[in-house]
């Protein structure tokens, strides 16, 4: 194998390519990134880079030297626009073609939109700096999606001292991913601090000066922030022969066909551990993943699964949040200690009786730390 290719410039892909490297590889590798800044952390996008309190340099996964050192081919400002799996091609949107001996997959996800023109999405660097200039007192900052995106936006606008209105469609933000008692302290927590948060309500379009809801009320705003959640950036992958389903569907190795990996939250595997298929779209599973590929590409006699606990964290607030598993399709949530009402718990999140998740909300780190480890040994 002389020549990798990795498609996608962010955690997933700069992790399998610095994998690459490490596990000895000695041939090409090239790295295609669409966005023409070098690698960068997307978490602090919505929090430190919005609020205005880091420069835009610490985002920077890697120093200008650092990258320097990987030898990589680097290719960035340009995307790929289609596979051939065939003949062993990327195309890009140069008119380029490169050939591959082995291709990872990392291009990520890109914001739902609703209809409409008009409205801000927090995907990218440049997204975040536009919309920070934008805000401060006397302004009003619609956010669409109390998601833990929306509500991390909304957080940092209150304290930039906007007037905010957070929409929800749901009876609970977030109910479907934590649980109803633990989406009502959170919830809770919005009110408040003073953000308008309104539950129940569905948005039909989104313009430059506010939203107008499926009953045609409307909404007026000084900025409009859209955040419903993602779509697996895979349309460059139609008529590739690849299997498509809300992501590019991999095995249990994240392969998703021979010679071909996928990683980070493009990617929907099979976790061995938990039994099911899962696309997760969290930073530290992007790095995770961009190794293990990169370590069962190089080693196809040698592959081990990619059996992780999924483990995501917030800031709101003061609030800091927690969570290790999978805690979709949960059917039982119990606090296992701490208080609800003063914001300070741990919550256990189990499916059939089965254990699949815990959460902690304004604990300290080791006090959620050896619930990963029940969840790597409970039986399933």
């Amino acid at each position: 194998m002389n020549r990798i290719v990795v498609v996608g410039a962010s955690a997933a892909g700069l992790a399998a390519a610095e994998t690459l490297r490490r596990e000895g590889h000695t041939g090409t590798v090239t790295l295609i990134g669409e966005e023409p800044t070098a690698p960068y952390d997307r978490p602090p996008l919505s929090k430190q880079i919005l609020a205005g309190e880091w420069e835009t340099e610490r985002v920077s996964l890697r120093t200008e030297e650092q990258l320097d050192g990987l030898k990589l081919d680097l290719r960035l400002g340009t995307a790929a626009t289609g596979l051939d799996t065939d003949a062993r091609l990327v195309h890009l949107t140069d008119g380029d073609q490169i050939d591959y001996d082995g291709l990872i997959v990392a291009t990520g996800v890109r914001p739902r939109r609703l209809p409409g023109q008009g409205g801000h999405v927090l995907r990218t660097l440049h997204d975040a700096l536009d919309l920070r200039e934008r805000l401060g007192p006397g302004k009003r900052l619609v956010v669409v999606g109390a998601g833990f995106l929306g509500a991390e936006a909304a957080a940092v606008a209150q304290g930039l001292g906007c007037e905010v209105v957070l929409l929800e469609p749901a009876p609970v933000p977030l109910a479907h991913a934590v649980g109803e008692q633990v989406g009502r302290v959170l919830s809770r927590a919005h009110r408040e601090h003073g953000v308008d948060l309104r539950t129940g309500v569905a948005v039909a379009a989104v313009s430059d000066d506010g939203v107008t809801l499926a009953d045609d009320t409307r909404i007026e705003a000084d900025e409009v922030l859209v955040a419903i959640g993602s779509l697996p950036n895979t349309a460059w992958l139609d008529g590739s022969g690849l299997d498509l389903a809300d992501g590019l569907v991999c095995d249990q190795y994240s392969a998703a066909a021979p010679g071909v990996y996928g990683a980070g939250d493009v990617a929907r595997w099979h976790n061995p551990l938990f039994g099911v298929s899962m696309r997760i779209e969290h930073r530290t599973n992007a790095a995770e993943q961009g190794m293990a590929a990169a370590r069962n590409l190089l080693y196809p006699d040698a592959r081990k699964p990619f059996a992780p606990v999924p483990y995501f964290w917030s800031d709101q607030y003061d609030m800091k949040i927690h969570a290790y598993g999978y805690l979709r399709g949960h059917d039982t949530v119990e606090i296992a200690e701490g208080d609800l009402g003063q914001r300070r718990f741990l919550a256990t999140y189990r499916k059939e009786g089965r254990l699949v998740g815990a959460l902690a909300v304004g604990m300290p780190p080791k006090a959620i730390r050896p619930w990963r480890q029940a969840l790597l040994t409970e039986e399933r």
